[in-house]
């Protein structure tokens, strides 16, 4: 049982007086336990750039390596979205920054809120990837901000997701990451697509690796 539904009986079995308290601790608890998945996963990704077999890092870089540089955890960038299955699109072949042109397909789009506004965000599955085991759920989030070329990557940052079970998933931007090519120019990238252009400064996941 999901945190959210756990959420909902509680409610539904409190008396009117105690919603409001009921509502404000149980949503504490369930950002907490965002934020302690998001730093799992922060810590999980330095140990990761950390291991020469499995960091883009450069030799060079990697003799004053001690860690990314992440914004702090916000739970303000841990949003409820609804997912939006597309359904007969074709597939293309992504731009990346190098020659390589990957198959991919739209597989849905993520509608969400965030400082009162609506935004949108296009949902990608790589075809070869999801020949490969372990990988056939596997969705490309790829997106840019206002702070890309500021304090972010200036060729915006990633998020990795599985597709959803139901009509509504956890977004969280705390999980942002750079493409390989902002640390190592040996590697091609998939250049985020236009549409997921966010006009808004997403203040939350990895910051830019070089000035």
């Amino acid at each position: 049982m999901s945190l959210q539904t756990i959420f909902m009986l509680f409610l539904l079995k409190s008396d009117p007086m105690k919603k409001r308290l009921s509502f404000l601790l149980l949503l504490n608890v369930f950002l907490l336990t965002a934020q302690e998945t998001s730093q799992e996963y922060q810590e999980t990704l330095n140990k990761e750039y950390a291991n020469r077999e499995e960091s883009p890092l450069t030799a060079e870089d990697f003799k004053t390596f001690k860690g990314l540089d992440f914004y702090p955890i916000n739970e303000k960038f841990v949003i409820e979205a609804t997912f939006v299955r597309t359904e007969n699109e074709k597939t293309f072949k992504m731009k990346t920054t190098g020659t390589r042109l990957p198959e991919y397909v739209k597989y849905g789009e993520l509608l969400f809120q965030l400082e009162g506004k609506e935004y949108k965000l296009n949902l990608y599955q790589n075809i070869e990837l999801t020949k490969k085991a372990g990988y056939e759920d596997y969705l490309f989030l790829p997106f840019s901000d206002l702070t890309c070329g500021k304090q972010s990557y200036i060729g915006g940052r990633y998020i990795d997701m599985r597709i959803p079970k139901g009509n509504k998933v956890i977004l969280d931007f705390n999980k942002a990451y750079n493409p390989y090519c902002a640390y190592n120019h040996k590697y091609s990238c998939p250049i985020v697509p236009l549409e997921n252009n966010l006009e808004i400064a997403i203040l939350a996941g990895v910051k830019k690796f070089h000035d």
